[in-house]
């Protein structure tokens, strides 16, 4: 997988180098964080048997969560993570996502792109968690960490934008699916500069691979929906149907002032 988003000959020199996803300050590393604290919380729900205080007074065990402790681990893409792993009364919490003494996360970074890529399907998502647990927690368990992520990634996805930006970039990033078969997948990452020279990842979106005008469209259209009204350029680099949506339809629709380079 590439950390390189915008490919060099296509950049303009005058624009910022954009890593947005990956780095010390990447968006990579906050999907990350959110994805193993909610899973490792859920996994301790789990352990417990009840919600964050919703211990039942009369109940035979007396374990309840004891607050956090700080981990940091590492990934290939998103580099040193630290996570809050929660940790019970009695010290019995084994967390699976992320055992003790482990620090390296294997196939963290495709597994956490996938999960934030629009068009992700509840069960394709739901099947990541399954792969990455086997039988160490319950299907229940799986289903809330399912939708614990899907509702913090949506809010992330369908979030306002500005206006204007400057240029947009948008590349792939291939990356394994599991749902019944592992199958590699693109992620389409839009990134955009913002008229103060800020970079901004717009959204991500997963394909099938052979993308045409139709999800071209519904990508830029998202794009709109969510507050986009001029984009002076649109650059990308060898994504099928992209550059003819731009130039026939969605340049004078959508945009009003965008140009493909």
């Amino acid at each position: 997988m590439t950390s390189d988003l915008v490919s060099p000959r296509k950049r303009d020199e005058k624009l910022p180098q954009l890593s947005p996803l990956t780095g010390p300050d990447g968006l990579l590393k906050l999907f990350t964080k959110n994805v193993l604290e909610a899973a490792l919380n859920e996994e301790m729900t789990e352990h417990l048997g009840h919600e964050k205080n919703q211990a039942e007074p009369d109940r035979e065990s007396t374990n309840v969560r004891n607050g956090t402790r700080s981990k940091t681990v590492i990934s290939d893409a998103a580099g040193e993570v630290r996570v809050e792993v929660p940790r019970d009364r009695e010290s019995t919490f084994e967390p699976q996502i992320v055992k003790k003494r482990q620090r390296r996360l294997a196939d963290v970074d495709e597994i956490v792109l996938s999960l934030c890529a629009k068009g992700m399907t509840t069960g394709e998502i739901s099947a990541h968690f399954s792969e990455i647990y086997g039988a160490s927690v319950s299907k229940e368990t799986i289903s809330r960490i399912t939708d614990k992520v899907v509702a913090e990634m949506q809010e992330w996805a369908n979030r306002p934008l500005d206006a204007i930006y400057v240029a947009v970039f948008i590349d792939a990033i291939h990356v394994k699916v599991r749902d019944g078969h592992v199958a590699n997948r693109p992620v389409y990452a839009a990134t955009g500069v913002t008229v103060d020279g800020q970079k901004d990842v717009l959204g991500l979106w997963m394909g099938i691979g052979g993308e045409g005008a139709k999800f071209w469209m519904s990508v830029l259209v998202d794009l709109k929906n969510r507050g986009i009204r001029d984009v002076f350029f649109l650059v990308c680099d060898g994504l099928k149907g992209l550059p003819e949506t731009v130039t026939n339809v969605c340049r004078k629709q959508l945009f009003r002032r965008a140009s493909f380079t």
